[in-house]
């Protein structure tokens, strides 16, 4: 059994809200008696930026504590999601972790740092093997060579360097397009494609866990492979006239039931929270370093455009009448992207400060007082409709990498 996290065991939420309170409370008083305009707006952005921070601060806490503590129940969960929902292996749970990752790089919080070394222990460093080339099988492996930067722990990486040697020796070389009558079929395979990264949301899963294995081995053909192949992806279905991606090649000329192109939120927050966690590992001399960067700047662009007025990004992008209620997982990847942008003076632009400032108030709204993520769009491939009270791993994970970035906001 996962040992649970409580509240005493981990950094103090308390201590943390008090002290940001006193230093938001300092600088409020530090600025009663300036009388100069100019000064008055910095000191006003500052304590708008330090209330974000508390904010985040309190958010990442919440959220991260809910789910740790709701491992060993899924009720929470419609039935038919409990199966693959309880193996850290799988991508649901390997989401959580890798904003669960961030969120303790950040913040350094112990408790959260132990769970997760017992978690990869409890689990032998093991990745699903019985589809060994499918990419959302290799997002743990992000978690556990995480755990060998972070803690020197080099049996962590083991499994999935051998897993990723067996690739090396026999990859791929099958069509990106996502030919469901295609042969052969197997089972939880949508397309023989998925040999390959013929889907958006396997630019999250995979190709940081093959630029981290080449960071810690110093051996480069991990990440020459992923290179390539993520290259070859965005070729495919990055839409330069929209600045987003299509999910897979089934919906190149697919329309929703208001005629819009279909573009599905989180198929693009995956890939954009995946840049700058790529950009962050890459060697600062690698060669496609501008080259991630400028796709980043792309993809940026044509999100920050349709955000809507609410801080929530649509599930269908550019149908906000298709499904009308607020989506937390690609919104929580989206602030996260747009964050990071700002917060590294890439996003210059005062509009992606306002965007983020918003995505992070909608975040917000959407988390219990408990810490429970509602409004997250369940297990699919498209634009679905979404209840209030549905939540899942990956959106709790999208929201702890919002709020580990948001933690260092400057505004």
């Amino acid at each position: 059994m996962i040992t649970k996290v409580i509240n005493s065991k981990t950094t103090s939420r308390k201590f943390i809200v008090s002290s940001l309170s006193l230093a938001l409370a300092v600088a409020i008083g530090g600025c009663a008696n300036t009388s100069s305009p100019a000064a008055t707006t910095v000191e006003s952005s500052y304590q708008q930026a330090r209330l974000v921070q508390l904010s985040a601060h309190d958010i990442g806490h919440r959220a991260s504590e809910w789910q740790i503590n709701h491992l060993d129940n899924l009720d929470y969960l419609a039935e038919r999601y409990w199966n693959s929902s309880s193996k850290p292996t799988g991508w649901i749970q390997a989401a959580f972790y890798i904003g669960l990752t961030r969120w303790v790089e950040t913040t350094e919080d112990k408790a959260m740092l132990e769970h997760i070394e017992q978690m990869a222990k409890a689990q032998n460093y093991g990745l699903r093997v019985d589809r060994f080339k499918h990419a959302d099988d290799h997002a743990i492996g992000q978690t556990y060579l995480w755990l060998t930067e972070q803690t020197g722990n080099t049996d962590a990486y083991g499994p999935t360097q051998a897993l990723f040697d067996k690739i090396l020796a026999s990859p791929s070389d099958v069509s990106l397009e996502m030919d469901e009558d295609a042969e052969p079929k197997r089972y939880a395979f949508e397309s023989p494609c998925q040999d390959r990264w013929c889907w958006s949301d396997a630019l999250f899963m995979a190709p940081r866990t093959w630029l981290k294995l080449s960071n810690v081995t110093q051996d480069p053909k991990y990440f020459e492979f992923a290179d390539k192949e993520f290259w070859d992806t965005v070729d495919y279905l990055f839409s330069e006239k929209y600045g987003l991606f299509f999910r897979d090649s089934r919906y190149f000329e697919m329309k929703s039931d208001n005629g819009k192109p279909v573009f599905w939120s989180r198929g693009n927050g995956w890939v954009f929270a995946a840049l700058p966690l790529i950009i962050d590992d890459l060697p600062a001399d690698h060669p496609s370093r501008d080259k991630y960067i400028e796709l980043y700047k792309k993809n940026a662009d044509g999100l920050q455009r349709i955000q809507n007025s609410n801080g929530y990004w649509s599930a269908s992008l550019l149908d906000p009448n298709k499904v009308k209620t607020p989506e937390v997982s690609g919104t929580g990847f989206i602030t996260f992207g747009l964050a990071w942008g700002v917060n590294n003076g890439i996003l210059t632009e005062a509009k992606y400060k306002t965007a983020v400032e918003k995505g992070w108030q909608a975040i917000e709204q959407a988390v219990e007082p408990s810490g429970k993520v509602n409004w997250v769009q369940q297990v699919g491939k498209s634009p679905d409709p979404v209840q209030q009270h549905e939540t899942q791993f990956y959106g709790v994970g999208a929201v702890l990498l919002a709020a580990a970035e948001m933690t260092k906001w400057q505004g």
